[in-house]
């Protein structure tokens, strides 16, 4: 493996917030020049980085944690991650002690990709924010158009595909159907292939 096909270890955050219409996400626009998924929507995420100590877990539920940590040497900076890249790309932070974090989702990018990652998604309610969910000032500029968004007319916007099968998952979860294991799209060797890691 070459070094600009090193799995990098990612995280992103889906944050989730009721409406009128139906429960929302939050999702930005990544740059036309981005050398990774130029364009395109996403949630709000990106690589760990040595910024990213391992953290605590609290956020989690024991099973979450758990199944965190299968496959990864630092799950605590992986949860951390995700926290300060949400707040980095849109300006997004929760009260202290108070998120709760799921962790729903893993993909790794297939080779031949310019960068590739290991990314694990994690989905949270917006109600434990202490900023301002409309309030996106704060937010570097990595994502445009931050905006939240029905999941049926997210389906319509530019995005990755597994950005459209995490959007199912968050359908399911949110319609109180069952999850046996996180689903896991592991493209690490010469074969896709699909786990659930229970």
């Amino acid at each position: 493996m070459s070094a600009a096909e090193q799995i990098r270890d990612a995280a992103a955050l889906v944050l989730v917030r009721p409406s009128a219409t139906g429960a929302q996400v939050l999702m930005g626009q990544r740059g036309a020049r981005a050398v990774f998924m130029p364009s395109k929507y996403v949630f709000p995420g990106g690589a760990s980085g040595a910024e990213d100590l391992p953290g605590d877990l609290s956020p989690l539920a024991p099973l979450c944690a758990a199944r965190l940590a299968r496959g990864s040497d630092s799950p605590g900076a992986l949860v951390t991650a995700a926290l300060r890249e949400l707040e980095e790309e849109t300006g997004q932070s929760f009260h202290p002690g108070a998120v709760r974090l799921r962790y729903i989702f893993r993909a790794i990018t297939p080779p031949g990709d310019t960068r590739r990652f290991d990314a694990r998604f994690f989905l949270a309610d917006a109600a434990a924010l202490q900023t301002d969910p409309l309030d996106f000032s704060q937010a570097e500029d990595e994502l445009s158009h931050l905006h939240w968004i029905g999941l049926t007319e997210a389906r319509a916007l530019d995005l990755p595909f597994i950005t459209e099968i995490v959007l199912s998952e968050v359908g399911n979860l949110l319609r109180g159907g069952s999850q046996p294991g996180v689903p896991f799209f592991d493209n690490s060797g010469s074969r896709p292939q699909f786990h659930r890691i229970l």
